[in-house]
C-alpha cells in the first residue's frame, strides 16, 4: 500500500472508489488497522472516495516513542490530507478514531463536511484502567499483546457473534496481536488523556453518533452525552458490542451511508 510522508515518518493509507467523488476518511480503533473497515468498502466506495489509513503506532504506519496524544494524532490526519491535497472531507471514526473525529470537529471544523462518531465517548475509561494496561504491555511486550488479543474478543463482540462468526471475530482480534507493543501503549496514553466533555459543544459539522447497546467500553450513555451537547446530532443504536461496523455490517453500513449522502 502507498504511504504518505509526514514530519517524522510515514502513514500507511489506501484509497477506494471514484477519484471525483466526495472523500470519506475512515479512522480505526485502538489495536486495529485500516482493514477493520473491509466490510464497508463495497458499499461506501460505490458513492465515495474512501480514504483509510493506519493510525500512528498501528499497522504499516510509523511507530515513534510515546506517549501520544489525540492532538498529535489529529494533526497527523491533517498533515496526511494536506499531502494528498484534500481540503474538505467526511470523517467516520470508531472508538479511538471517534476521539480523533471529535478533535477534528473541535479544531478543524471548517474542513469537515459530515462527522460520524462510532462506539466512542468524549471521555473513555479512567486513568487507572489505562495505566494498568500501559504497564502490562510495556512489561510483557508481544506476550501481553497476544493476551490482549484473547481479551479483546469479549469486549469487541457479543458472545452470540463470537460464537456464530468465530473466524470473523478472530481475524479482527488478530490485529491487536500484530500491533507494535510500543505503538499500542503510546496510543493507550492518547486515549487516557483525551477529554472533550467541555469542548464537544463547539462542533458544528452535521454529526451522526453510532452506539452499540451491548458495548461494555463506550456505552449508550456515552453516546447520549455527546448527542445532547453537539447541536443537531443524530444517534442510532445497534445490537452490538464495541466494533459495531464488523458485528452489525449492513445495519451499520446502510444508515451511515444514507447520512453521508443526505
Amino acid at each position: 500500500m502507498p504511504a504518505v510522508r509526514i514530519a517524522d515518518g510515514d502513514l500507511n493509507y489506501r484509497f477506494d472508489g471514484p477519484n471525483d467523488a466526495p472523500v470519506l476518511l475512515l479512522s480505526n480503533s485502538l489495536g486495529t488497522n485500516l482493514s477493520m473497515w473491509d466490510v464497508q468498502i463495497p458499499a461506501f466506495s460505490e458513492h465515495l472516495r474512501v480514504l483509510r489509513y493506519d493510525t500512528r503506532g498501528h499497522g504499516g504506519s510509523l511507530v515513534t516513542p510515546g506517549a501520544y496524544s489525540i492532538d498529535q494524532l489529529g494533526r497527523d490526519v491533517l498533515a496526511m490530507l494536506d499531502a494528498l491535497k484534500i481540503q474538505t472531507f467526511n470523517f467516520c471514526g470508531l472508538s479511538m478514531g471517534g476521539l480523533i473525529g471529535q478533535w477534528l470537529g473541535i479544531n478543524a471544523g471548517e474542513r469537515l463536511d459530515k462527522l460520524v462518531l462510532c462506539n466512542t465517548g468524549a471521555k473513555i475509561g479512567t486513568d487507572e484502567i489505562w495505566n494498568e494496561r500501559i504497564d502490562s504491555v510495556q512489561a510483557g511486550g508481544g506476550h501481553a499483546m497476544r493476551n490482549l488479543r484473547d481479551a479483546s474478543i469479549g469486549r469487541w463482540f457479543t458472545p452470540a457473534f463470537a460464537e456464530a462468526k468465530p473466524e470473523d471475530a478472530g481475524a479482527i482480534a488478530d490485529m491487536i496481536a500484530a500491533t507494535s507493543p510500543q505503538g499500542y501503549a503510546a496510543n493507550c496514553a492518547a486515549v487516557r488523556d483525551a477529554d472533550f466533555r467541555e469542548q464537544i459543544g463547539t462542533i458544528t459539522a452535521p454529526t451522526l453518533i453510532v452506539c452499540g447497546s451491548h458495548d461494555p467500553v463506550t456505552t449508550l450513555e456515552h453516546g447520549r452525552f455527546m448527542q445532547e451537547r453537539i447541536p443537531g446530532a443524530q444517534l442510532i443504536e445497534l445490537e452490538t458490542a464495541h466494533l459495531s461496523n464488523v458485528e452489525a455490517r449492513d445495519d451499520f453500513t446502510h444508515p451511515v451511508l444514507a447520512f453521508l449522502r443526505s
